[in-house]
C-alpha cells in the first residue's frame, strides 16, 4: 500500500506542527495532494477505472474546498501551503 501509517505521519509532522495534528488544513491539503498524485499515475495506465475516477474528482473537490477555505481564512498560510506542495490554480 502506498498511504502508510508512516508516510502519514511524516506528512503531518511536515505540514501540521506535529504528528499528531492531523486535522490542520495544511496536513489534510497535503495528504489529500498524495492521493491525488498516486490516483493519477493510477488512471495513466488505467483508462477505463470510473469509479478510480470518481474518486480523484472527490478528492480534487474537497482539495480544492480546504484551499478556498484557507484563502479566505490565513492568505498567508495559503500561499505557503501552494508553494511547498507547488500546486497551482
Amino acid at each position: 500500500m502506498y498511504l502508510t501509517s508512516k508516510v502519514k505521519k511524516d506528512i503531518f509532522k511536515k505540514h501540521g506542527e506535529n504528528e499528531k495534528n492531523t486535522g490542520s488544513s495544511e496536513s489534510q491539503i497535503a495528504l489529500f495532494t498524495l492521493r491525488i498524485d498516486h490516483l493519477t499515475e493510477h488512471l495513466k495506465s488505467n483508462k477505463k477505472d470510473f469509479g478510480t475516477q470518481r474518486a480523484l474528482l472527490n478528492l480534487v473537490g474537497k482539495r480544492r474546498a480546504l484551499l478556498d477555505y484557507l484563502k479566505r481564512t490565513d492568505l498567508m498560510r495559503y500561499r505557503a501551503i501552494i508553494k511547498t506542495l507547488d500546486i497551482r490554480k
